[in-house]
C-alpha cells in the first residue's frame, strides 16, 4: 500500500472529528495539570536518588562540565547524561528549586500520554486513544515513579517513540496524517490492503523521516539509560521481523546511514567520558565501570558495590497489578480466547521447526514462544472481530501495533525478571501494556451486547474494583476511627523514627511503615481516598450496567485520579521523613541571624544519599562541598578512588581530630547512624535540629549574639 491523501477539501465530518479530538485532548490536559502540574511545587526533592540526581544536575549547571557528572565534587559515572542535561537546563532557566527539579518528569509524562493517544488513535480508534491517555495519567505506577528524578519515564518516552518510528518506517502503507484520508482500493488487485495509485498523491513527511527519527531517538535513549535501550529495541525488532516474515524490508530502516547517525549522536559523550575519567578503582576507568560494572555485572547481580536487591519472583510479577492499577483489572481481556491462541502457537512452532529437536530448542527461547502467542492473539482479536465497514488499513495498523507492543512488553518484563531490579525498572512496558488494555477494553465494549465473554470479563473487572474499593475504604475508615481521639502530629516522620527503615533498599519500602497513630496526621488524604473508593467503583458499575460504556470507564479513571490526589497530599505529609530540606532551611536561618558563621563546614555522616537534599537546597559554591564521613559506599565508592576526591572523605578518626577545631562543623546524622555518632562523639554534640529521627549537630555552642527565640531547638546532648 502506498501513502496517499485525498485531494478533496475537508468535509464537515472531518471538522467534527477535529473538534471532538480537541475536546478529548483538553480533558486529558486538564487531568494532567491536576495530577502532575500541580505537584511541581511539593513535596521537596527527596533524599536518596532524587536528591543525588538533583545534585548531579546542579553541579553540571554550575560548572559547565557536561561530560563528567559529579555529586558533591565526587565523580558520578554510573549514569547516562541526558536526564541530567535536561535537569541542568531546567535549573538554569528556573533556578535550583523544587519546581525545576520536578518539571522534566511532568513534561515527560505529558509527552508520553500524547504519544500513546496518537498511536492508539491510528491503530485502535478514538475511544482506545482516550482510554490510553486516561491510563497513562491515572495509573498508580506512572504517578508514583515520577515523584522522583529518575530517568525511567524519559526512557519510556524515547523507546516508545522509537518503536512507533520503527513501525512507520517498515509500514509504508500506513496513513501519515492523524486523520485517515480516503483512498480507493485497486479493482485489479486481490490484496485488500493495496490502494489505487491512479489518484494523485501527496505525502506529509519525507520518505526517510521515520527511519532516521528512529535512530535519533534510539541514540537519545542510550544517552538516557545506557545499552539496555539497544537491547529492547533491536530485540523487539528481530522477533517482530522474524514472526511477520518482513525481514526483506530491513533496508527501509536505513541501517548503514542510520547507524552512522546513531553513533554521531551517542558516541561523543561516551568517548569524552572515557578519555577524561581514567585511573579509578584498581586502574579501572570509565569504560570498565560504565559498560562492564554498570551493565553486565549489574544484570548478573555482581556489580561493585552490591547494594541492589532483587524482588522475589511472586512480588515482581504481582506488583504490576498495583503499578497498572486500576487498568490492570482489565488484563484478562487480553487473554480472551487463549485456547485458540495456544493451538495457533503450536501450528506456528511446527512451521518454524519441522523436527522435534528444533522445536525443543525454540521452546528454550521464551521470547519466541510468547511473541508467537501474542501474534495469533492479535490476529484473532483484530482480524476476525473488526467491523467490515472499517477500512482494511485499520486492521493492518491494529495487527502490527498489537504484535509489536506485545513483543516489547514481554521482552522488558522477562529481561528485568532475570536481572537485579527495582520496582520502577519495567516502566518502559507501562505504555505498551496500557495501549493493549485500552484496545481490548474498547473491543469488549463494542461487543458487549453480542459476546458473553466480553460481558463476563468486564463484569469481573468491575466486581474486583468494587470489592477492592470497599476493602480499601473499610481499612481507611478503621484507621480514621482508631485515630479519632488523637491529636494530629505535624511531622509523621517523628512517629516512625524508631522503625527499621534504614534496612530497606527497595524504592517503595517506606509505604509499609504507616502505623495507626500516624493516621491522625493523614486524616485529609484518608478521607478523600475513602470517599473515592466508597463511591467511584459502584458508580462506574452502575454506568456499565446501563450500557454507558464511555462514562463507566471514565468514572474508573476519575476514581483513580481522586485517589492519586489523596496520595499526593499524603506524600507531602511524609516529606519531613523522606526529605531533609528543613535541615537546609535551619542552616540558612542560623546563618542569616548570625547564630553561626557562614564559613562553616557541612558534613554528612554515612552514605551521602541519606541527606542528599541538604547540599541541593543549600546550593553552596562548588568550592565548598560537604565532607563525607564514612561515606565511601554505594554511588560514591568508585568516584572516591580518584585522586581529586581524597580530601572529601573522612574516617571516624579524622572526624574526631577536626571536631571542635577550626571552622564550625555542622554534621547531619541520619536515623540509621545515630547510635554510631553517639558512641563516637558522646557529649561533644550541640543539637541544632532533630526530626524524623534525623539530627543536625554542631561541635560548639551557638554564638551569643542572638536572642532566646532564635536559640529555640538548641540542646546539648547528654
Amino acid at each position: 500500500m502506498t501513502l496517499i491523501a485525498s485531494p478533496e477539501p475537508a468535509t464537515t465530518s472531518s471538522g467534527a472529528e477535529q473538534s471532538r479530538r480537541a475536546r478529548v485532548l483538553s480533558l486529558l490536559g486538564v487531568l494532567w495539570a491536576v495530577l502532575f502540574l500541580a505537584s511541581l511545587f511539593s513535596p521537596p526533592a527527596l533524599d536518596d536518588a532524587d536528591g543525588t540526581h538533583a545534585n548531579a544536575a546542579r553541579q553540571m549547571a554550575l560548572s559547565g562540565d557536561w561530560v563528567t557528572m559529579r555529586v558533591n565534587n565526587v565523580r558520578y559515572l554510573e549514569k547516562a547524561p541526558l536526564p541530567y542535561w535536561i535537569a541542568a537546563a531546567s535549573f538554569r532557566a528556573f533556578g535550583f528549586n523544587t519546581f525545576a527539579t520536578h518539571l522534566p518528569q511532568a513534561l515527560a509524562v505529558l509527552l508520553l500520554m500524547l504519544l500513546g493517544y496518537r498511536w492508539s488513535e491510528q491503530a485502535f480508534g478514538e475511544r482506545a486513544a482516550l482510554y490510553t491517555g486516561l491510563g497513562v495519567l491515572t495509573s498508580a505506577g506512572v504517578f508514583l515513579f515520577t515523584r522522583v528524578l529518575i530517568p525511567d519515564v524519559l526512557l519510556s518516552l524515547l523507546l516508545a517513540t522509537a518503536l512507533y518510528c520503527f513501525l512507520r518506517a517498515l509500514s509504508s502503507d500506513l496513513p501519515v496524517d492523524s486523520v485517515i484520508l480516503s483512498g480507493a482500493r485497486s479493482a485489479k488487485s486481490k490484496d485488500p490492503d493495496e490502494l489505487d495509485l491512479s489518484t494523485p498523491t501527496r505525502t506529509f513527511l519525507p520518505t526517510n523521516f521515520y527511519p532516521y527519527a528512529m535512530w535519533t531517538v534510539l541514540a537519545l535513549a542510550v544517552l538516557t539509560k545506557g545499552l539496555v535501550a539497544i537491547v529492547f529495541l533491536f530485540g523487539t525488532a528481530a522477533v517482530y521481523l522474524a514472526l511477520t516474515g518482513d525481514l526483506r524490508t530491513w533496508r527501509r530502516l536505513k541501517p548503514l546511514t542510520g547507524a552512522l547517525l546513531f553513533l554521531a549522536i551517542a558516541a561523543p559523550w561516551h568517548i569524552l567520558a572515557g578519555l577524561r575519567n581514567t585511573g579509578g578503582m584498581n586502574g579501572h576507568g570509565f569504560f570498565w565501570f560504565y559498560f562492564v560494572n554498570e551493565h553486565v555485572l549489574r544484570f548478573l547481580g555482581r556489580r561493585t558495590p552490591r547494594d541492589y536487591n532483587k524482588l522475589p519472583g511472586y512480588l515482581y510479577w504481582s506488583l504490576h497489578f498495583v503499578w497498572l492499577f486500576p487498568w490492570a483489572l482489565f488484563l484478562p481481556l487480553l487473554c480472551k480466547g487463549w485456547r485458540q491462541q495456544t493451538a495457533a502457537f503450536r501450528t506456528r512452532l511446527r512451521e518454524l521447526a519441522p523436527t522435534r529437536t528444533l522445536r525443543y530448542l525454540l521452546l528454550l527461547i521464551p521470547m519466541l514462544a510468547l511473541s508467537t502467542f501474542a501474534e495469533y492473539g492479535a490476529r484473532r482479536v483484530w482480524s476476525s472481530q473488526r467491523s467490515l465497514r472499517e477500512p482494511s488499513t485499520d486492521r493492518a495498523v491494529a495487527h502490527r501495533t498489537t504484535l509489536l507492543l506485545a513483543i516489547f512488553s514481554v521482552l522488558v518484563l522477562i529481561f528485568f525478571s532475570l536481572s537485579t531490579n527495582q520496582e520502577y525498572y519495567t516502566f518502559p512496558a507501562y505504555l505498551p501494556l496500557l495501549m493493549l488494555i485500552a484496545a481490548a477494553l474498547t473491543r469488549a465494549e463494542e461487543t458487549y451486547d453480542r459476546e458473553q465473554s466480553s460481558r463476563r470479563w468486564i463484569a469481573f473487572a468491575h466486581t474486583a474494583f468494587v470489592v477492592l474499593g470497599l476493602l480499601i475504604a473499610a481499612a481507611l475508615a478503621y484507621g480514621l476511627w482508631i485515630s479519632r481521639r488523637l491529636d494530629a502530629v505535624p511531622n509523621v516522620g517523628d512517629l516512625l523514627a524508631h522503625r527499621g527503615i534504614g534496612d530497606y533498599t527497595l524504592s517503595m519500602s517506606s509505604l509499609f511503615d504507616l502505623t495507626g497513630p500516624s493516621f491522625a496526621a493523614l486524616r485529609l488524604p484518608a478521607i478523600v481516598a475513602l470517599a473515592a473508593f466508597a463511591i467511584g467503583p459502584g458508580f462506574a458499575w452502575i454506568l456499565r450496567v446501563q450500557r454507558r460504556h464511555l462514562a463507566a470507564t471514565t468514572a474508573i479513571a476519575l476514581t483513580s485520579a481522586v485517589f492519586l490526589v489523596a496520595a499526593h497530599i499524603a506524600l507531602v505529609r511524609f516529606a519531613p521523613m523522606l526529605s531533609s530540606q528543613d535541615f537546609a532551611q535551619r542552616i540558612q536561618q542560623l546563618e542569616s541571624t548570625g547564630a553561626i558563621s557562614r564559613n562553616n563546614t557541612l558534613l554528612l555522616f554515612g552514605d551521602q544519599a541519606y541527606g542528599s537534599s541538604i547540599p541541593f537546597y543549600l546550593n553552596r559554591p562548588l568550592d565548598r562541598p560537604a565532607l563525607l564521613v564514612d561515606g565511601r559506599s554505594s554511588s560514591m565508592l568508585f568516584g572516591s578512588t580518584f585522586p581529586d576526591a581524597q580530601g572529601l572523605f573522612l574516617t571516624h578518626g579524622e572526624l574526631l581530630a577536626q571536631w571542635g577545631r577550626g571552622e564550625r562543623k555542622l554534621l547531619f546524622v541520619p536515623l540509621e547512624r545515630r547510635d554510631d555518632v553517639d558512641r563516637l562523639l558522646g557529649p561533644r554534640q550541640v543539637m541544632l535540629k532533630e526530626t524524623a529521627g534525623k539530627a543536625l549537630i554542631t561541635d560548639r555552642p551557638l554564638d551569643s549574639n542572638i536572642d532566646s527565640s532564635q536559640k529555640e531547638g538548641e540542646t546539648h546532648k547528654p
